[in-house]
């Protein structure tokens, strides 16, 4: 790896660092999502042993690329990845069933601009995603370790900011959305606190939820009950 593309500073800190912000709990993949893993993989996938990639290489074109943290099992990027196909999407997750899923569902909407790495998101984000080169990051719903003792464990702090500002390109989005009231004061406080900034939203600290975030069962059966969802959309300027 050249000096121009050896990861710089504060992506680098994050990755020696030894807390981890998930849980690996593996699940057995269904006879479909193990399928899908077969047949799909080899166009779709990504790894982390592939090192720093071109995004033009990888999707075959120049485009505006979207990158979401924890997927889960994939429905709403493979929906986003379809209402805006004049964007490049690419998913980081963890967990080899939810990955499996994504893949499933991609297939079933003919979506082709999206690809996926199962691997941790602060190591993809260090070794093999360009700096400014995201015109947005995604983080939905992560765990938001609600035990104090825990807290340290939450994704969004100094560090991990400090990657996804060095990943976007200037004016690029950071869209955050958790339905954790706590969780959500503390993003604003980690994210008010960061350098290169600004809060996008013109009311308080938060923003409706966007028409390109779709709005998933759990979450409508949460606004149902009463309980609330909170996106928080941050700028890069500098």
């Amino acid at each position: 790896m050249s000096d121009e593309q050896k990861p710089t500073q504060p992506v680098e800190e994050l990755r020696q660092r030894k807390i981890r912000s998930f849980v690996k709990r593996e699940g057995r993949m269904t006879k479909g999502q193990s399928r899908a893993m077969e047949q799909y993989w080899p166009t779709m996938g990504l790894t982390h042993e592939q090192g720093l990639i071109d995004l033009a290489e990888v999707f075959g074109r120049e485009a505006p690329v979207v990158l979401e943290i924890g997927f889960g099992m994939g429905k709403s990027l493979v929906e986003m990845a379809k209402a805006e196909p004049e964007k490049n999407f690419i998913g980081i997750e963890v967990h080899g069933p939810g990955v499996g899923a994504c893949l499933m569902y991609a297939e079933e909407l003919g979506v082709t601009n999206l690809r996926l790495y199962q691997h941790d998101a602060v190591e993809i984000l260090a070794d093999c995603i360009p700096d400014a080169s995201l015109d947005r990051v995604q983080l939905y719903f992560p765990d938001p370790w609600h035990k104090k003792r825990h807290h340290k464990r939450r994704i969004v702090k100094e560090e991990f900011i400090a990657s996804v500002r060095q990943k976007l390109k200037m004016g690029g989005l950071y869209h955050m959305a958790t339905d954790w009231e706590h969780y959500a004061e503390h993003m604003v406080e980690e994210m008010n606190a960061a350098a290169g900034f600004e809060n996008t939203a013109t009311e308080g600290n938060f923003v409706p939820r966007p028409d390109f975030r779709p709005l998933t069962k759990f979450e409508a059966r949460g606004h149902r009950l009463g309980h609330g969802v909170w996106d928080l959309i941050y700028r890069r300027v500098n």
